[in-house]
């Protein structure tokens, strides 16, 4: 495992502590990450890839907000670190998780509301909106899920620590974008 259970626990409480805090930077905290997505290692852009992702899901909406408001996030499509064999393979994880961050931050700023953290249910957002808004947030919701599920690892693939970390979040995020769905789905039915 590339990282500590524990040191890293505790790094991502503190960062997401730190974006509830009012005197905190939050765009500063936000280049900081993409200023390490730029590095050429696999092992160092994952993990600020991971970081992110874990604040954008547990964090104070300010970060995603400005992850949003940004024109381009993780420039990582032609990602490719040339250090091993190991990078090589690595690489191709990355570029596929980094178009999912950057479609949910897209997602964020055609809805101003991220399908993760919504109400769920009979009263829930997407259950309750409006027709008209509901057919332009359902293909949107549909690309957040296709990129997604694009990230597409296999079982053996996730004795990595990293990628595991990245799937877990990938999943639980998966779980509520289909709760969504399922909730747009009724609704339009319903109609």
């Amino acid at each position: 495992m590339l990282c500590p259970p524990k040191p890293c626990q505790e790094t991502d409480i503190d960062l997401i502590q730190a974006t509830n805090e009012t005197n905190v930077n939050i765009p500063q905290m936000a280049d900081t990450l993409f200023e390490r997505a730029t590095n050429s290692s696999w092992v160092v852009v994952f993990k600020a890839l991971v970081t992110t992702h874990h604040l954008m899901v547990h964090g104070n909406e300010r970060f995603i907000q400005y992850l949003a408001s940004r024109n381009t996030l993780f420039n990582l499509s032609n990602f490719l670190d040339k250090s091993g064999s190991h990078g090589y393979d690595m690489s191709t994880f990355i570029r596929r998780y980094s178009r999912y961050l950057n479609e949910k931050a897209f997602s964020y700023r055609q809805m101003a509301f991220d399908f993760a953290r919504v109400k769920k249910g009979a009263d829930g957002v997407m259950r309750t909106m409006a027709p008209e808004k509901l057919l332009k947030s359902m293909p949107i919701l549909q690309g957040q899920i296709d990129a997604l599920l694009e990230f597409d690892v296999h079982p053996n693939e996730l004795t990595n620590g990293v990628i595991n970390a990245a799937f877990m979040l990938l999943f639980k995020d998966l779980i509520k974008l289909f709760a969504c769905y399922n909730d747009g789905v009724i609704n339009l039915l319903g109609r």
